[in-house]
Order: structure tokens, then sequence, then C-alpha cells
């Protein structure tokens, strides 16, 4: 009877603690969250946005690539990489004002069609820079993306200039929608799995595309 007892003393001990930590660790996820929230409605490109070697843009949304064709068009960098176009890809399979652009300018664009996720976009974006031989470029993706984006970008190329260039798709302009704080959780989460190392396990174990 006494082991008993000491036994469920134990057991209630240990739910206690567990307890405890569940609660720190979603106070602390919260409040990572919010800063991060902040961070993201307040994401603007540079002004005046400095001159770079090249462009990187990730593809996962319309406006990204105008952005960049944009970019390109004024000269901000002479060339570009469009990562993650996907195999059978060419520049006029982009919208009509993109293809017209894309053709003007493509003896400036390479199409990465290797990458799937963010990390390949990371490895292509490297690899192309590196062949390039490039100090600085331009990273162009959706403001909710670019933390966890220039965060892997970084750690492939940690001697070259990363400067954001934060595009806001559709799906951003409502940031207190319950479609939007859905996004911005899942992508937050994503972000703290890359910077704690463990996103392979993580991703994997969920089935998240990275």
């Amino acid at each position: 009877m006494r082991r008993r007892r000491l036994y469920d003393r134990r057991r209630r001990w240990v739910w206690r603690w567990l307890g405890r930590a569940v609660l720190v660790g979603a106070g602390l996820w919260l409040a990572g969250f919010a800063v991060f929230v902040a961070v993201v409605a307040h994401a603007t490109p540079p002004k005046p946005l400095p001159h770079a070697d090249g462009i990187v843009v990730l593809t996962g949304g319309d406006d990204r690539v105008s952005a960049a064709l944009g970019l390109l068009a004024d000269r901000a960098a002479p060339l570009l990489l469009i990562s993650g176009a996907g195999r059978g890809t060419y520049l006029g399979d982009f919208t009509a004002d993109d293809a017209a652009a894309a053709t003007h300018y493509a003896a400036d664009i390479t199409l990465g069609h290797t990458a799937a996720s963010t990390i390949g976009n990371a490895f292509e974006a490297s690899a192309w820079a590196r062949l390039h031989q490039m100090r600085s470029l331009l990273l162009v993706t959706a403001d909710y993306h670019m933390p966890r984006a220039i965060w892997l970008l970084h750690q492939h190329l940690p001697d070259v200039t990363l400067i954001a260039y934060p595009v806001r798709p559709p799906a951003m302009r409502t940031l207190l929608g319950f479609s939007t704080l859905r996004l911005l959780a899942a992508e937050y989460t994503k972000y703290l799995a890359v910077r704690s190392g463990l996103a392979g396990l993580i991703f994997e174990a969920l089935g998240v595309r990275r």
C-alpha cells in the first residue's frame, strides 16, 4: 500500500511538471509567434535598394516572379535565377506580361529546375551564386516565407550579402484573418524547425513539405 501511494505521488509529480513544461513551451511559442507576425507585417524592401550581383526568386506565387523580373528590368542586378521552376518549365510558361519581359531578358535569366522545397532552393541558389562568383544577392519571395528562406540561404552562402526583397501575396493582405494566421503559424513552426537544426526529422515525421 505504501509503495502504491509512493508510485501515485511520483506519477502525479511527473504529470504536473509535464503540464507546466507544455504551458511554458506554448507560452514561448506564442510570444515568438507574435514577434514573427509583427516582423512579417512590417517587412518591406530596403530604400534605396542597393545594387547586387544577382537576383534569386523562389517560385510559389505569380507576384514573386513579376517582382523579380521588374528588378531585372530596372537593372538592380545583371542576372536572375528563377529557382524551383519545375522540370519542363520554360520562360514562356509565365503569365503574358511576365513572358514578354522574360523573353526580352532571356540571356540574363536562369531557370532552376531541381528545387522542390525551400531547402532545395537554397542548394540551387548557392550553386548558381558560386558559379558566377557573386558576393551579393537580392532574394525575392513572399514576406511570410522570407525569414526561413534567407536563413537557409545564409547557411549555404555565409560570405554573400543577402538583401531581402519581400513580396506581399494576396493571402497576406488580411493579417488577422483565420486562414492567414493559420498560414503564418505553419510557417513559423517550419522556421523554428529550421533554426533548431531538426527540420529534416520533424518534416519527415509530419509529412510536411519543406
